[in-house]
């Protein structure tokens, strides 16, 4: 199949004449998803790092023989897509002749591996006796392989500067570790320990999802897994098929843009045009800007993955993913653009996505209004500590990514602040590990009042946090769009976007987006997360519905009266009460 198309390969061997009731299709579904999960399960329970264990940075998936996706586990949906990709082109390069049991293959070649070179990839095949009967995959965020700067790269120019490159390695052979290669991981990262320990977490997972498939297979027989899998990716593709039938008909385009690229500072063009018609859903990124110098630009594989995770919340949310529900999807990005990466383009700080899954909403927005929910927050706000540890001498880089608002929709309000739409079921640091593992110091988190967009539906709030440093070291921050605001729906109002100023306060105060900033004890930080855009004629919200967002804190007095046309007096707010409260309107329909 060529670059640039995303096809499902729905179709498989089968196996002739062999019929499965309805009963032993669920049963061995069921199996192939709890294989999926036990694996997440033993990933989380053995990795070393926070990225992994709390924030389920992290992508595990089960293939049939012929690279089908049959199975997978929570975390970074966008993580599941791009394992499609980059297992085909590890297999391709490795040679499935040259696959046996007990192999274990490292990929993290960007251009290949659909995410930048710290999302290491290991895939592994499973045999019963001599037959190959399925694949497995686990990708993990690594916190250091070697890259020019530690923890994360802000401003690499080519992809020499972004860390140690394994294009398809066997990490073990014949289930014999290669020693030669885990050592050379190990004195190629600042932080070994942890590198080494998440790699041998992935390395238990894949061997569970081993165990899983071997004993499935021999229980129920592999014509029989065959046929059932066969028949679940078939349905699945009929489901699809369904669903992009019964969607409007038609063409749409959007734009936005990043705020730089981390190294000119210049904004940068992003556009995407949905077209569904004749039985396909395409989404085209011609209009976007050439390849730019810093690493925002995008592998081809994840723009897939980005656009997979669109296609699967517009049609079939409600059903496990597997191969067959992407059989409609089709994606352009021409090779050397900000959608499609070649070498040696950088790529490392790939929050492109993150905008890029809302730009495909904003296109189908058009075309279905009553569908689709205004912007949830814009972007992803990750941050980043890097420094030694004062107990153990240690070098520490822990991450989080903070919560936003999601966008008003036709119905309701947004929620938040909450992970943004991208991330599925990931979560945050917790303030706890933050604090432990860190020189951070979380003084304050609440609602940022006022930041989701005001609308018959508003946006969902973002949150404040402040930060005090307790030991020197490094503060990066990771945003790319805190300039163009977040946008609103059918008269619903942008919220206020994302925000990060270093030094609060001080002479040195300094509002930045991506950054990574020298800070000593007594400095502070406060990120300002972005709400969700409105949705609807704020006009037209229900003066108690406001009341209530005033109480809870979601809402000034101020935005009350001068936006939504309600007017609070004589109020004494506690907790999610107002107490002795009178609702007066300021226009006289109100």
């Amino acid at each position: 199949m060529p670059e640039g198309v995303d096809g499902a390969g729905v179709g498989g061997a089968g196996v002739d004449g062999a019929g499965v009731d309805g009963a032993t299709v669920e049963v061995v579904r069921s199996h192939l998803t709890s294989a999926a999960e036990e694996m997440r399960a033993t990933l989380e329970r053995t990795a070393f790092n926070p990225v992994i264990y709390e924030v389920r940075d992290y992508g595990i998936s089960v293939y049939d023989p012929e690279l089908r996706l049959v199975a997978e586990s929570t975390g970074l949906s966008r993580f599941l897509g791009a394992n499609d990709f980059s297992l085909r082109k590890g297999v391709e390069y490795v040679g499935k002749e040259n696959l046996r049991p007990g192999d274990v293959v490292l990929l993290n070649y960007p251009y290949w591996n659909a995410a930048h070179s710290y999302d290491a990839t290991l895939f592994s095949p499973v045999f019963l006796e001599e037959d190959l009967i399925g694949l497995l995959c686990v990708r993990a965020h690594w916190m250091d392989l070697g890259a020019k700067d530690p923890g994360y790269v802000l401003d690499s120019t080519d992809m020499h500067q972004e860390g140690l490159i394994f294009p398809g390695t066997k990490v073990y052979a014949g289930g014999v570790p290669n020693r030669e290669i885990i050592e050379l991981i190990r004195f190629n990262s600042r932080m070994p320990d942890l590198v080494i320990g998440d790699l041998n977490a992935q390395v238990a997972a894949l061997r569970t999802g081993e165990r899983r498939l071997i004993d499935l297979h021999t229980r129920y027989g592999t014509a029989t897994v065959r046929a059932v899998i066969d028949t679940v990716v078939a349905a699945a593709a009929e489901s699809a098929a369904e669903a992009v039938a019964r969607l409007p008909q038609g063409t749409w385009t959007a734009v936005d843009w990043l705020d730089d690229d981390g190294v000119t500072g210049d904004p940068v063009r992003m556009q995407a045009t949905v077209t569904i018609e004749d039985g396909t859903f395409t989404v085209d990124f011609a209009g976007s800007s050439p390849a730019v110098p810093g690493p925002v630009n995008l592998p081809l594989g994840a723009t897939i993955a980005t656009c997979r995770v669109a296609f699967k919340a517009i049609t079939t949310p409600g059903e496990p993913a597997n191969a067959g529900h992407f059989a409609p999807l089709r994606v352009r990005a021409e090779p050397g653009t900000l959608f499609h990466a070649v070498y040696p383009a950088a790529t490392f700080t790939q929050w492109t996505g993150t905008v890029a899954l809302e730009l495909i909403y904003k296109a189908l927005a058009q075309g279905m209004p009553d569908r689709l929910p205004a912007s949830s927050g814009g972007d992803v706000p990750g941050f980043m500590m890097v420094g030694t540890h004062p107990d153990t001498g240690l070098m520490f880089a822990v991450s989080n990514n903070d919560a936003v608002g999601w966008g008003g929709t036709p119905a309701h309000d947004g929620i938040g602040p909450a992970n943004h739409l991208c991330q599925t079921q990931a979560r945050n640091t917790p303030i706890e590990v933050l604090e432990a593992k860190t020189g951070m110091f979380v003084e304050r988190m609440e609602i940022r009042e006022d930041s989701g967009g005001p609308g018959r539906h508003r946006g969902g709030p973002g949150l404040r946090r402040d930060i005090r440093f307790v030991t020197p070291g490094e503060f990066l921050t990771v945003i790319k769009k805190t300039k163009a605001r977040p946008w609103a729906l059918a008269g619903g109002h942008e919220p206020e976007p994302n925000q990060v100023i270093v030094f609060p306060g001080t002479e040195r105060e300094r509002r930045v987006s991506t950054r990574r900033t020298r800070v000593e004890p007594g400095d502070r930080v406060t990120l300002l997360t972005a709400g969700g855009g409105g949705h609807g004629d704020p006009r037209e919200r229900d003066p108690e519905a406001v009341r209530e967002d005033v109480a809870e804190g979601y809402v000034s007095r101020e935005a009350a009266r001068e936006v939504y046309g309600v007017e609070i007096r004589g109020a004494e707010i506690r907790g999610a009460e107002i107490r002795g409260a009178e609702i007066h309107g300021v226009e006289a329909a109100r």
